[in-house]
């Protein structure tokens, strides 16, 4: 994997500052919707990194739905914001191009601890709280790279924006964005049926790790603020 090549040359000019970490991000868009296929399918009915959909399965256990957990959603929406807050709190000066790297290796981490959670037989909130602080970090680090249009999850105001903007070139990374998010789902069903939580965790933990190595390599910078 690299951070440059053709993929970042049409997502954002050649030369541009976020030329090279722009493949990275979709590669975390797509881990978005593995995450999320696990945790639907596997430990069950609940999202870990769509937390606009895991609101509404709240609301709706709260109501009284069949087959959703109020607790797991709660608990999901906790380990959600204690993984942003952390990951904004960390190094809170210091330049989000290079606390990238070391946040999604932490990201690795915690989903290595929930793939040894599903393997040891733990139970389900053992599996979710940790993907779900990944997530939350994950969403820690992107927000404070703010690199446009590739926001990893948050694909309501992306699909708002592909269809009411005119096109360009911002129109073509929100369409990439959106087909990366569907592809990671469609990816973690595929995986899910075949080998069970387990094989969709370890894809992500393989790119992850993927991600981190490379961001290693690719220095990013932000734009100073106007």
């Amino acid at each position: 994997m690299t951070g440059g090549g053709v993929a970042a040359r049409w997502l954002f000019p050649e030369g541009h500052r976020y030329a090279r970490i722009a493949p990275l991000m979709l590669v975390l868009t797509f881990v978005s919707g593995l995450v999320d296929a696990a945790s639907f399918l596997g430990p069950g009915r609940v999202f870990v990194a769509n937390m606009t959909g895991n609101l509404v399965f709240l609301g709706l256990a709260l109501a009284g739905a069949a087959q959703l957990s109020a607790l797991a959603s709660a608990l999901a929406l906790t380990g959600f914001l204690a993984g942003a807050a952390a990951g904004g709190a960390w190094r809170r000066d210091a330049e989000p191009g290079r606390l990238f790297a070391p946040l999604v290796a932490v990201q690795g981490l915690l989903v290595a601890l929930a793939l040894a959670a599903q393997w040891a037989g733990w139970g389900r909130y053992a599996v979710l709280v940790p993907l779900a602080c990944g997530m939350g970090l994950q969403n820690a680090v992107v927000h404070r790279l703010g690199v446009p249009d590739l926001t990893t999850t948050v694909m309501t105001r992306t699909l708002t924006s592909l269809a009411a903007d005119r096109p360009g070139p911002a129109v073509v990374r929100r369409g990439v964005s959106v087909a990366a998010l569907a592809a990671g789902a469609i990816a973690g069903g595929l995986l899910h049926a075949g080998s069970g939580v387990q094989g969709v965790l370890v894809a992500v933990l393989v790119l992850l790790v993927a991600v981190a190595l490379t961001a290693r390599r690719t220095r990013t910078t932000r734009p100073p603020t106007p």
